[in-house]
């Protein structure tokens, strides 16, 4: 069996939780509250800022050559096409700067630190749910949502789209290749490095849903 069905299964019970949360919901009716998606839409926007610097930081330490190009590609997604999401809505709305939440700056420091001190493997295990989890939910939502004017038509259109579907796979074989070269005990570091970072994107969810703020000022 590939490590990502392995990997999948695992990470499939968070799957159907996010599925179910309120912000999918709602977001998938067009109903979600304008605050909550500015909301999110600025947290996105820092996270994609860390996540270049992560996918980058995995680019540098690739050991294969093919690799380091894709995660070149992968940063320059990240930081291109989805920083014109963001601006697209942004644009369209008055919002107004916010601190990095909680949840936000938890699954950064995650990356981040994963990148730059775990084995490299593991690594790109990290960053695969952005890439994959994303994709699901934009599929999921795509083939039940309310199509009357929905307002978050274009987020859903970018990760529901056939380009990012490119990435996605590319993303997964990559991950099913390095597992292959890797022991039975880097594979298991690797799949909680993936179910790690899938509960972080509920968690980025929900936060936004609450509009997470810091205890303390």
């Amino acid at each position: 069996m590939k490590w990502s069905n392995t990997a999948w299964e695992e990470a499939q019970p968070i799957y159907d939780q996010i599925i179910t949360m309120p912000f999918i919901s709602d977001l998938m009716e067009g109903t979600l509250e304008q605050d909550k998606f500015n909301f999110y839409i600025l947290q996105d926007a820092m996270y994609l800022e860390d996540f270049g610097r992560t996918l980058s930081l995995i680019a540098a330490r690739a050991h294969r050559k093919d690799d380091v190009l894709h995660f070149i590609r992968f940063a320059e997604g990240a930081i291109v096409v989805e920083r014109a999401l963001h601006a697209l809505y942004l644009k369209e709305q008055e919002v107004k700067q916010q601190e990095v939440s909680p949840a936000c700056h938890h699954y950064t420091g995650f990356l981040i630190s994963t990148a730059a001190t775990a084995q490299v493997e593991i690594a790109m295990a990290a960053v695969l749910p952005c890439f994959w989890i994303y994709k699901k939910v934009g599929d999921y939502i795509l083939a039940h949502q309310n199509k009357n004017n929905n307002p978050y038509q274009n987020w859903i259109n970018t990760y529901a789209g056939e380009d990012f579907g490119v990435a996605v796979d590319k993303a997964i074989q990559i991950c099913d290749e390095v597992a292959a070269q890797c022991t039975d005990e880097q594979r298991t570091s690797m799949t909680h490095a993936f179910v790690t970072a899938c509960k972080l994107e509920w968690m980025f969810w929900d936060s936004a849903w609450r509009m997470e703020q810091w205890p303390i000022k």
